[in-house]
């Protein structure tokens, strides 16, 4: 057993890590990956109530932990960041021989013969895959309620309380398994909010990159033109660290940019006088809750202390992106499942005398998708049918595109970041009947996040304070494209005057 550096002081203190505060640990020799490793299987075997990990890997976390101990020893400081570090992976990216479901019962017993390519970047800088984590089936929903493993627990509850929260979703484990402390970092997916609406309600750090910055090979799709990968961590560093080994171009994915990628942790360094952050009137709803307008506001004032100018923007057609996110992403949703028949992976439904291929392939997704799935690939088919194709699908392009349009005049009048709040309110309970009565007021949870994705840009959810229950609440901050260095940057800052640090209370 090696010593333990001034922020452990037992084993069972490992997993409370930073992944910076671990990588520095690991280098000066405080403790092992071994170590860490072990103390965060440790946690996670104690947290079967949150059921966030769904599918764990102890042999494999084991072994990789014992490989980079070996490269830390012969590349010491040379070694990657990420080298020994144990992170949990949404289970919608797909790992060479270990289950990838994406949540869905359809893809029952799918171990892929080969690795993402964000998962392969991670693994060859040396981190530790732990397990796969809970989300939403197939990533459509905003609660981790429709996922074939049941729901995950939200870390946090009502000061006093004793209810069952969500952690938000589709990455709902990957954010409950960051704020409990079962993993170092994990990486989430985003198609409209997948990764800062779960942040903001679990008081972690998220970031939707933008669009074309990392590789999309190798991540069951949803929405092919919206889905793109991010870390989840306890500080806006780790994020970069994380954000780091995750992008770059790839050839096996044509939407993957050819771009450079910066050195995201050098740019933090919490100076942003002179930057100008827009706030944008159209995000002020009617009935929104006090502590998330005060949150808000707070926020503007933490951003121009720090020498920032707040300028009051309009994003018009802001109204219109729910409409839109929920033609196209179950458009190419409807066009993505259509892959899963049963016939070569995954689940398929016993045939009775007399069926014909038709039928096998009625059953098998009667019986292997969720009603959630359902009711977004029916919607899809729709959209995209004869007849209505020009009506919903082409006009929702079309205001997509003037919702894009937006925020280039926006940045192109110097703006350099927007600051909008994470989500329209704190965590809900699991089993909430107001949403489970009624789809679309789940779906109005992703009304300030499906902008972002919509229009490809970059945008990051900060934990930055409490409602009057004691659960956490997020900023988001929306930057320019290819900005995230930029974005990280004024994210930092904006965390530093935020001093949150407040972790929940263990009940699991």
């Amino acid at each position: 057993m090696m010593g333990f550096s001034p922020v452990t002081d037992t084993p069972a203190d490992l997993p409370k890590l930073t992944i910076a505060e671990a990588r520095d640990g690991l280098r000066a020799g405080a403790f092992s990956s071994r170590e860490v490793t072990q103390a965060c299987l440790d946690a996670i075997d104690a947290a079967d109530r949150l059921n966030a990990v769904v599918h764990k890997t102890p042999e494999k976390a084991l072994a990789m932990a014992a490989a980079a101990d070996e490269r830390l020893k012969a590349e010491g400081a040379a070694a990657p960041a990420l080298c020994g570090i144990p992170l949990g992976i949404k289970d919608l990216f797909c790992t060479e021989g270990v289950a990838s479901q994406a949540g869905s019962n359809i893809l029952g017993g799918f171990k892929p013969p080969y690795e993402s390519t964000v998962t392969r970047q991670l693994w060859e800088r040396g981190a530790v895959m732990l397990g796969k984590l809970n989300m939403d089936e197939f990533a459509m929903g905003s609660s981790n309620e429709t996922s074939c493993y049941g729901p995950v627990a939200n870390p946090w509850r009502v000061d006093g309380g004793n209810s069952d929260l969500t952690p938000g979703g589709s990455s709902g484990g990957s954010a409950a398994a960051v704020a409990a402390d079962l993993c170092l970092g994990a990486t989430g997916n985003a198609t409209g909010g997948s990764i800062r609406q779960p942040a903001a309600f679990t008081g972690i750090v998220g970031i939707k990159p933008t669009y074309g910055r990392c590789s999309r090979w190798g991540i069951v799709a949803f929405a092919s033109s919206l889905d793109q990968a991010g870390p989840m961590t306890k500080t806006v560093r780790d994020a970069a660290i994380m954000r780091e080994a995750m992008c770059g171009e790839d050839p096996q994915d044509s939407t993957s940019a050819d771009m450079p990628v910066p050195n995201f942790v050098a740019a933090l360094t919490g100076d942003i006088k002179g930057k100008k952050i827009g706030v944008p009137k159209e995000y002020r709803l009617d009935g929104m809750p006090a502590s998330i307008e005060k949150l808000w506001e707070q926020g503007v004032a933490w951003v121009k202390d720090a020498g920032a100018e707040i300028v009051d923007i309009s994003l018009p057609h802001t109204k219109y992106a729910l409409p839109v996110y929920y033609i196209i992403a179950p458009a190419e949703a409807s066009s993505n499942l259509a892959r899963y028949d049963g016939v070569k992976y995954g689940h398929r439904a016993d045939a009775a005398p007399g069926d014909g291929v038709i039928e096998m392939y009625e059953k098998t997704r009667a019986e292997g998708f969720g009603s959630e799935v359902k009711r977004r690939v029916l919607i899809g088919t729709y959209v995209l049918s004869a007849g209505y194709y020009d009506a919903y699908y082409l006009r929702a392009q079309k205001v997509r595109t003037l919702i894009k349009q937006d925020f280039e005049k926006v940045y192109a009048d110097g703006v350099d970041a927007i600051l909008t709040p994470a989500t329209p309110s704190a965590a809900f309970a699991l089993g909430d009947p107001t949403y489970a009565e009624d789809p679309v007021k789940m779906y109005l949870n992703d009304v300030f996040t499906v902008t972002v994705n919509l229009a490809g840009l970059p945008g990051v959810s900060i934990p930055a304070g409490f409602d009057e229950e004691g659960l956490p609440l997020g900023l988001q901050l929306i930057g320019q494209p290819w900005g995230e260095a930029d974005l990280l940057n004024t994210a930092y800052a904006l965390e530093q005057a935020a001093g949150f640090s407040a972790k929940p209370k263990r009940w699991w």
